[in-house]
């Protein structure tokens, strides 16, 4: 694993943060009603690779079930000031732990190449994060 430190923020900048992330890992597209309508583009993060700099107090909670889970445990953050969709928080991970999921669009300096080299593309919308939906053209 090549960790790489990146420096991230709303559009605003009244959230900052920094992130290690080992993009050869790939980045996600997914087709669920959230990442759908906000056009997600995500990395992730495990916690200890996570630092909020600044801007806890600037964010405001939402908090989701998907419809393949009981219950709740995907935490959305968005700036209170300019209103863009921050890193979030997940309880459960695909390995059981929690992690941190980063709109690709909020890192700065990321090298266009590297980012889009491996995108993985999932089936949220209907549970299957195994596979990749039919239709990824709107994604």
């Amino acid at each position: 694993m090549s960790l790489k430190t990146y420096h991230g923020s709303c559009h605003c900048g009244a959230v900052q943060f920094e992130v290690d992330i080992d993009f050869s890992v790939g980045t996600t597209r997914c087709n669920c009603s959230f990442c759908s309508k906000a056009r997600s583009w995500l990395t992730y993060a495990r916690p200890e690779h996570f630092r909020l700099l600044w801007g806890e107090d600037a964010q405001i909670e939402y908090v989701w079930t998907p419809m393949s889970q009981p219950t709740p445990h995907l935490h959305y953050y968005f700036c209170r000031v300019c209103g863009i969709h921050t890193p979030g928080r997940g309880e459960l991970g695909p390995d059981g732990t929690p992690y941190y999921f980063i709109p690709v669009a909020l890192l700065d300096g990321v090298d266009p190449a590297e980012l889009a080299a491996s995108i993985h593309y999932v089936d949220g919308r209907h549970g299957r994060f195994d596979r990749a939906p039919e239709d990824t053209r709107l994604l």
